[in-house]
């Protein structure tokens, strides 16, 4: 089965609210599917309140979390601002969901910062208590993280059975788990160095992606047609010299100028070369959910028109 294409943008900085709605309602004009906020303590808004304000703004566009920090939130709390979102936007809630990664999260917070295989297990219990909650009837937990007694998630979700899950990583860990239990995994660079340098380029390559598709696909089995395939672009431009732009702007990752053209993180060049490379994004891994800076909005419309559906 052969995907339809849909993008997204993602945009965190705060503005007035006159500002907010209107970037909703342009990106849905220009043929965005959805609009995503990311989770962190930097210079950003809320993630659930900015997404909130979108849907009083836009018709359909959808509202992605691209990603919440599990460590952040209590999951039976953030299911029932999940389903409050959900309801409130008619059903156009995507919850993304990480296990955190940043090292100023928790360093400001003074949250402990655990080791990724704790925090990957938390999340795991956390999905499923989400999806409990988001269940009919009430239900217990006694997981090595969480405990749940006599719960009955409210309000219910617009969304059966629930919202979207997009879980998103970079390692075979957190790979796995969003293979098994995402409707949408993200494919992203891996994030263990705690800040975003060139330590991320060498998870960041198309040989580290085929990698990647190859964990998904086994823990998937047989549900590895249902998920859809998201990839977030660091980079994005329209040039008509990629290759001198991608010279300038390579080395933050690690990369050469060749491997970062390659990446699924990349996305340089002329409309028509964009169009193409995604083409074959998505017959070489299946990447059909793109996730696009908001500084490219409004220059990748013509690609986003060429695609988007398609």
């Amino acid at each position: 089965m052969t995907r339809s294409f849909r993008f997204s943008v993602q945009a965190s900085a705060p503005r007035p609210a006159a500002e907010w709605r209107e970037l909703g309602r342009r990106a849905e004009d220009l043929g965005y599917s959805a609009l995503s906020v990311s989770d962190h303590l930097d210079a950003e808004m809320a993630p659930l309140i900015a997404l909130a304000v979108t849907a009083e703004a836009t018709r359909d566009l959808r509202l992605t979390t691209l990603v919440l920090g599990n460590d952040f939130r209590h999951p039976l709390f953030l299911a029932k601002q999940a389903a409050t979102l959900d309801l409130l936007s008619d059903g156009r809630l995507e919850l993304g969901l990480g296990a955190g990664w940043k090292t100023s999260d928790y360093d400001q917070s003074g949250i402990s910062l655990d080791s990724p295989g704790v925090r990957i297990a938390r999340l795991a219990e956390s999905v499923e208590i989400l999806k409990r909650s988001f269940a009919e009837g009430s239900f217990d937990f006694d997981g090595e993280h969480y405990t749940v007694r006599g719960h009955d998630g409210q309000p219910t979700c617009i969304q059966s059975p629930h919202p979207p899950f997009l879980l998103a990583g970079g390692g075979k860990k957190m790979l796995t788990l969003a293979a098994r239990e995402a409707d949408i995994v993200g494919v992203n660079a891996n994030m263990a160095a705690g800040v975003i340098d060139q330590r991320a380029g060498a998870s960041a390559t198309v040989e580290a992606t085929d990698e990647k598709l190859g964990w998904i696909r086994e823990a998937a089995g047989d549900r590895f047609e249902d998920i859809e395939l998201q990839t977030r672009v660091h980079m994005s431009q329209i040039t008509d010299d990629p290759i001198g732009l991608a010279e300038l702007m390579a080395p933050a990752l690690g990369l050469d100028a060749e491997a970062a053209l390659s990446s699924p993180h990349v996305l340089i060049g002329s409309t028509g070369q964009c169009v193409e490379t995604l083409l074959a994004w998505r017959e070489r891994w299946g990447l059909t959910y793109i996730g696009l800076n908001e500084d490219s909005m409004v220059e990748f419309g013509p690609v986003v028109e060429a695609l988007a559906g398609v």
